[in-house]
């Protein structure tokens, strides 16, 4: 007689495939980098966007140290499912990680400028539906699961994020090249992850973004010490948990979550920040927004469980062959 499909079947393969670990890291880092937010825009009243990014990478890179110095001397657990790369091209991977990191922040703080926060966080949310798009051409095959959750994702943060007309402008389109740079983002670090070190990965781009901004912001923007100490604060949090905490956290869950999975998880961001707002900022949650921030819940879900049927069904038919 066939095992029952229950519930307690459920949550036991879902453990088996390590699903729920990996979920919640990526939750974890959604949660941080959407109460990010609210440290960013507060830290961008007294310093420059390359100076903040520059100050704030740094800091993670710092916070990282520890950790690599205990992460070299142990040997890497390489992954049976991917080809093994040397150690030089696990530095040079992380290096380009960080100059994709430091040209998607650029073009999001800069967009900033010319458009409203709304679109702003409207349109860095699409890489929820640019990552499936792009893994078609790298040879990624998303499942109907996560096609749909991205969609719904894509929706939800619509209703969260775009309050009135939506029109557009030079910080729009700026915004969208970013939304293209987070995606693939989230491919590379898909891809390297599962290959090398995720402390190495996350530090190599950290300490990179961080060289690359601060020369930017040396040439471009006013450097005050006092401008610096009176956004300590945002800055603490900007780089000790959103970068050494929230991105180190994104490499170490991608090391088992498929890149689309993982856009939908993270996408949840933008729900945190309205949420983070509306806490510290007292910034009003509108049933639009409430909606909004359901239909990005309802994406993860189906994703989810969606994944999890595509397991139990190829496990009936393993049976059946036996």
């Amino acid at each position: 007689m066939e095992t029952a499909w229950t519930l307690d079947r459920l949550v036991r393969l879902t453990m088996e495939k390590n699903t729920i670990k990996y979920d919640c890291l990526l939750l974890l880092t959604a949660f941080i980098w959407g109460f990010g937010f609210v440290a960013q825009r507060s830290g961008m009243e007294y310093i420059g966007p390359y100076l903040f990014n520059g100050i704030r990478f740094a800091l993670g890179s710092f916070v990282l140290i520890p950790l690599l110095f205990k992460e070299v001397k142990k040997p890497i657990q390489q992954s049976p499912d991917f080809a093994p790369i040397n150690n030089g091209m696990k530095f040079l991977a992380g290096i380009f990680a960080g100059i994709i990191l430091f040209s998607a922040a650029s073009f999001q703080q800069v967009g900033l400028v010319y458009t409203t926060a709304g679109n702003a966080g409207f349109i860095t949310g699409l890489y929820v539906i640019i990552v499936p798009i792009l893994g078609i051409f790298l040879g990624t095959r998303p499942g109907p699961g996560n096609w749909t959750g991205a969609i719904l994702a894509s929706f939800g943060l619509y209703l969260l994020c775009i309050k009135g007309s939506f029109s557009t402008s030079f910080g729009d389109i700026l915004q969208l090249a970013g939304a293209f740079l987070w995606a693939i983002h989230v491919l590379f670090i898909g891809w390297i992850s599962p290959r090398s070190s995720p402390i190495l990965t996350a530090f190599m781009q950290f300490a990179t973004c961080s060289v690359f901004s601060l020369v930017t912001a040396f040439y471009l923007e006013d450097i005050s010490i006092v401008s610096i100490f009176n956004a300590s604060i945002p800055l603490i949090y900007g780089g000790a948990l959103s970068v050494g905490v929230g991105y180190t956290l994104q490499v170490v869950a991608q090391t088992k979550s498929k890149p689309t999975h993982a856009a939908i998880i993270l996408s949840l961001e933008g729900a945190f920040a309205a949420l983070g707002g509306w806490l510290i900022l007292g910034e009003v949650l509108s049933p639009r927004g409430i909606a909004g921030c359901c239909l990005m819940l309802s994406g993860m879900i189906i994703s989810q469980l969606w994944a999890l049927l595509q397991v139990w069904v190829n496990e009936r038919h393993s049976k059946k062959n036996i």
